[in-house]
């Protein structure tokens, strides 16, 4: 077993602090990485205080990881020492399923493992993401990050960035594609970079007028308040697909009038809370649709990766050392970032 040093919060209420903790050996099929950076998500912030009811305690968060190898198991084909990688959502799934075996796994029937807060297979106890100075996963859930691209800013596109991809590349978004993008945070800056350079004509809604400099500079053709009501109404019946990255609770009657018949609107952001329910009729009079999208699967997140490098596509990121991690969460609920906050792990040499 190899020692680890990283963040963990013991209980809802207390501040995350230094936790050391047990890697296991990398095994015959194994990737250890050094961690360099780790992005913070939202879901690091629901899970360390324990607002989806399911954290088990101590909790390492982290699923935004970017790092180098420094050990390799025997059978490993696809990573090499000082090769750079990339970890994400997820550690392992059964690998059996329907979903596992379409290149689904995010989908798994049985549950994917998750690379925080879940069961480690090998050792029985819990999964610690990348809170930390190190880890080891197996080469099939280990991705290749290109060496063109800050790795730092690249972190944050192993949650942020596939969770925007996956429905726009599912939808088959496009040139000549009138696309929206609901809020301008993490995901939505994703999203409209993402969207933009797949060709289609990127509008932003949001609540705030302040944010339309920056949607523009991000790759917007256009920015809606969605508080105007007239704004909002010359957009009526127009848009092809709707992003909605919005993890609050809030009417989604007025995005859904927006939609062209048979337009669709994703909803990829996580509300403690539920939405309240949209009005039949907007639906059924234009075969409307609303869907949802988790995450993507193994193969999809690599070309996810492989798309932002061919686009110089990464995250706008504020790098913070891992001593500012409660300090980044508190900025976090005030969507006090531009936009994803990335931990530089060298700042970890300091508990060691």
């Amino acid at each position: 077993m190899t020692e680890a040093v990283g963040y963990a919060a013991q209980s809802a209420t207390a501040p995350l602090g230094p936790f050391t903790f047990e890697r296991r050996e990398p095994g015959p099929h194994d990737v250890q990485i050094e961690i360099l950076y780790c992005g913070i998500c939202h879901s690091d912030l629901h899970q360390a205080r324990d607002e989806w009811h399911n954290t088990i305690y101590p909790v390492v968060p982290g699923h935004e990881i970017v790092g180098r190898v420094t050990k390799v198991g025997a059978h490993v084909s696809k990573f090499k020492e000082g090769d750079l990688a990339g970890v994400g959502c997820m550690v392992d799934s059964c690998r059996q399923c329907a979903s596992c075996q379409e290149g689904l796994e995010q989908y798994c029937e049985n549950g994917f493992v998750p690379t925080y807060n879940g069961e480690d297979k090998h050792s029985g106890g819990v999964t610690y993401g990348g809170y930390s100075n190190v880890i080891v996963v197996d080469e099939a859930f280990t991705l290749k990050v290109s060496e063109k691209l800050n790795p730092a800013a690249v972190a944050p596109l192993l949650c942020a960035g596939i969770t925007t991809y996956s429905p726009l590349r599912h939808w088959r978004v496009g040139k000549g594609h009138k696309v929206g993008v609901v809020g301008l945070g993490g995901l939505g800056h994703m999203g409209i970079k993402i969207a933009n350079a797949m060709g289609a004509d990127v509008v932003l809604f949001t609540t705030s007028p302040g944010k339309r400099e920056d949607a523009l500079r991000l790759g917007a053709k256009d920015v809606v308040v969605s508080k105007n009501e007239e704004e909002m109404a010359r957009h009526a019946n127009s848009f092809d697909f709707i992003l909605n990255t919005v993890a609050a609770p809030h009417n989604l009657d007025a995005y859904l009038s927006l939609l062209k018949r048979d337009g669709t609107m994703v909803l990829v952001g996580a509300p403690a809370e539920p939405h309240p329910s949209p009005n039949v009729f907007n639906l059924i009079m234009k075969r409307r649709s609303i869907a949802g999208s988790l995450i993507g699967g193994i193969e999809e997140t690599q070309e996810m990766l492989d798309f932002c490098a061919e686009h110089g596509i990464t995250s706008d990121i504020e790098l913070i050392p891992i001593q500012q991690i409660n300090e980044a969460y508190e900025r976090m609920l005030k969507s006090d970032v531009k936009y994803r906050f990335v931990i530089d792990m060298a700042s970890l040499k300091q508990e060691q």
